[in-house]
């Protein structure tokens, strides 16, 4: 978790974060996200939970965003470990995928007009 977190530090204070933010912006917008929260989906889903949590404490989040951004990790989280172990049990892995991400992405979006 320390490496992330160092990383992601290292990484504001370079043009980096700023510009995949602003790119990423929009998308997150729909979400009630600010743009480097990206990070944080980006580790969460692909490397673990953890890695998230490290990015998340090192970014400047209010705790509705917060509380957004959990409940999506908490949906879709470790694609790439879940996604091996899925795949030994012959269950369609693409699919899978797919829905999961989509259904984080639904519950960001209706937590951004609930919350």
């Amino acid at each position: 978790m320390i490496p992330v977190y160092a990383v992601v530090t290292i990484l504001k204070y370079t043009p980096a974060i700023e510009v995949i933010s602003k790119w990423m912006t929009p998308l997150m917008g729909y979400l009630g996200l600010p743009g480097e929260a990206i990070m944080a989906l980006i580790s969460g889903y692909f490397l673990n939970i953890y890695a998230a949590l490290a990015v998340i404490t090192s970014l400047d989040l209010s705790p509705r965003a917060v509380t957004i951004l959990g409940t999506m990790l908490g949906l879709s989280h470790s694609l790439l470990i879940e996604t091996a172990i899925i795949k030994q049990l012959k269950i369609k892995t693409t699919l899978l995928v797919v829905l999961r991400i989509s259904l984080s992405l639904i519950a960001g979006f209706l937590l951004n007009i609930l919350l």
